[in-house]
């Protein structure tokens, strides 16, 4: 693996500053790309991840699943292949903020590289299915990742050329040192596969009531063999997840729409507000109040930078 020079860390953290000017998340000209940035540690804190990409570039956060802990930072990659719930704890601080890039799975591209990687010869080792995993960052993933970042800076460049450096991107991750289990996770066959699907109807129905048995019949498997798979991928129980993803969507209401804890239980479909507020301070330890003006900025959705509001130097 080809070592990550410390001018290109440096080129891209320099970046980074300049296109997520807040705290927060910062949107981007293409609708895969956000970018992170956190100017301020953070303990652990309850997050819901898509399926993504996430490459730091200063700074360093850990995620914790279960009693699994996933450290990504200048020198390791965080990538999901499906949506979870779990916790991270940032290192950051004002002089040297955590600054990321994320990028969204598009799984129609990436069942097209897997494909073609499948045609062009069989793998060796066929992977273990993975939701989640942390991956040493390769020199060509780094550099990949540099160039996508200075096409961002000009939003002619990042429609036009930015959707293929974000498919060599996927391609990096997928021959990558995880990318067997990658592939064997996307692919969404056998028991994780089923278990993705179910994890893929939760997030688009969340609002709606949601049955297990119901999931589980969709999913192909009895009770009691949907809920030992289903903890397998998530570390956690289908109930458990079901109210931590409407948890989580709540919170991002209130904080990205200013909606009030009433308005956003019944948006993510609570009946009663004050159970909704009895499990949201039992899920994230405080109150609904509490928590958004705590991590107003840590969760807050900024706009792209204008161009010219750019001053790269070269």
């Amino acid at each position: 693996m080809a070592a990550i020079e410390d001018t290109t860390t440096q080129r891209m953290s320099a970046l980074l500053t300049q296109l997520a000017p807040n705290e927060g998340y910062t949107l981007s000209a293409l609708d895969a790309v956000r970018f992170m940035r956190s100017d301020r540690p953070l303990g652990r804190t309850p997050v819901l991840y898509e399926p993504s990409i996430v490459i730091v570039c200063q700074g360093r956060k850990r995620g914790f699943l279960g009693s699994d802990v996933y450290v990504y930072d200048a020198q390791h990659y965080l990538v999901l292949s499906v949506p979870l719930p779990f916790s991270t704890q940032t290192e950051a601080s004002a002089s040297e903020p955590m600054l990321a890039v994320a990028i969204s799975l598009d799984l129609t591209q990436v069942a097209d590289l897997m494909l073609q990687i499948n045609h062009l010869g069989p793998q060796a080792v066929p992977g273990i299915p993975l939701g989640i995993a942390s991956t040493p960052l390769s020199g060509a993933l780094a550099d990949a990742t540099l160039r996508l970042l200075e096409i961002m800076t000009c939003p002619r460049d990042a429609h036009i050329l930015g959707p293929a450096v974000v498919r060599e991107i996927y391609y990096r991750v997928l021959v990558g040192e995880q990318g067997g289990a990658m592939r064997a996770a996307l692919a969404h066959q056998g028991q994780f596969g089923r278990v993705a699907k179910a994890l893929r109807r939760i997030h688009a129905d969340y609002a709606q009531s949601l049955d297990v048995a119901h999931l589980a019949g969709e999913a192909g498997m009895s009770v009691p063999a949907f809920h030992a798979h289903f903890k397998t991928v998530t570390q956690t129980s289908p109930i458990q997840y079901i109210k931590s993803t409407r948890l989580h969507q709540a919170r991002l209401l209130m904080i990205r729409d200013g909606l009030t804890a009433a308005s956003a239980s019944s948006r993510v479909g609570y009946d009663s507000p004050s159970q909704f507020s009895r499990e949201f301070k039992r899920f994230f330890g405080r109150s609904p109040m509490e928590e958004v003006r705590d991590m107003k900025a840590s969760f807050s959705l900024s706009p792209a930078k204008p161009l010219s509001e750019f001053t790269l130097a070269h």
